[in-house]
Order: structure tokens, then sequence, then C-alpha cells
């Protein structure tokens, strides 16, 4: 294809040689004219648009084909494995969140039995350990209230044993004194109740 450019200098280079050589150069000039006014693109020749259109039609029908028959169930298959690997991963989330709060309730229920069994220990050792100082307690009184009777019994032995001394030494001493005063001797009947009657 010679262009408008080409063109002009074939008709410079033409021009000194004869008839010849101008028909020559009025036929590029022509040429080179029809070409400039198709725009120099032949997908916008007329004439070619049939042939365009089909190979347009045979090679969107091979793409079309491609794409549906390759392409497109790769994507498809490529969708159906990440849908049901996410599925996969939410009901595996889903049993690890039910597992994890099955493990809290059970946990819960076990921090509730043992609070319970140590509430109930406590008690146990409370009751036990208010048993054993009531039992030590009572121990403690009665061996209190037996010490108690013993000091009694000893002082009432000390007491009467102090009497009878007291009651002897008295008897004693009147005697003394009456044999001093008057010279005479009473019997012990008659002092004790002598001294009795001054008590």
């Amino acid at each position: 294809m010679i262009n408008f450019s080409e063109s002009t200098w074939l008709i410079g280079q033409a021009q000194p040689h004869g008839d010849a050589a101008a028909d020559q150069t009025h036929a590029a000039v022509e040429h080179a004219a029809e070409a400039h006014a198709s725009g120099g693109l032949p997908q916008l020749d007329v004439s070619t648009w049939p042939g365009q259109l089909f190979w347009l039609a045979v090679t969107f029908s091979v793409l079309f084909m491609m794409m549906w028959k390759v392409v497109l169930p790769r994507i498809r298959n490529a969708i159906e494995e990440r849908r049901d690997r996410i599925a996969d991963d939410l009901d595996a989330a889903a049993d690890l969140k039910q597992k994890a709060d099955d493990s809290a309730a059970e946990y819960e229920r076990l921090l509730s039995e043992a609070r319970a069994k140590a509430h109930a220990m406590a008690q146990d050792s409370r009751s036990e350990v208010e048993k054993a100082m009531a039992a030590e307690a009572a121990e403690a009184d009665l061996e209190i209230a037996k010490r108690q009777d013993a000091a009694e019994a000893r002082i009432a032995d000390m007491r009467t044993k102090a009497l009878t001394k007291v009651n002897t030494i008295a008897v004693d001493a009147t005697r003394a004194i009456i044999v001093q005063l008057t010279g005479a001797e009473l019997d012990d009947k008659s002092i004790e109740a002598a001294v009795n009657d001054a008590r």
C-alpha cells in the first residue's frame, strides 16, 4: 500500500521521464488516493464485512464453548468446593462451640457440687467440733463437780474434826477452869452439856 507521502515522492521522481512515466505516476496517485480515502483500515471496508462477521461468529463460538465447557465448570467446581469447605468449617465451629458450652456447663456443675460438698464438710466439721467441745465441756463440768464435791466433803470432814477437837478442847478447858475455881471435878457428860448450852 502506498501512502500519500510516497505518492508525492513518486510524482516528483516521475516528472522527467515522459508520457509513460506520467501515466504510471497518475495510476499510482489514483491508487494512493483510493487507499487514503478508505482510511487504510480493512475492517472499515464494507466489502470485507461478511468475512469479518463470519470469523467473529466462529471466534465467539469457539470462545463461548471453551468458557462453557472448560472455564465455567472449573469456576463452578471451585465455588462448590469453597462453599463446601466453608460449610464444613461452620459445622466444625458450631461443634466446637457446642463442646465449649458443654464443657463450661460441666465445669459449672462440678464447681457447684464441689462448693456444696465443701459447705457440707464445713457444716459436718462444725457439728463435730461443737459436739466434741460440748462433750469436753460436759466432762470438764463433771470433773469440776466431782472435785467440788470432794472438796466440800473434805471441808465438811475437816469442819467436823475441827468441831470435835474444839468441843474436846472446850470440855477440857471447862474442866480445868472448874477444877481451878471450885476444886471439884465434874463428869464429861455434864461438862459437854454445859458447853453445848453455852454455844
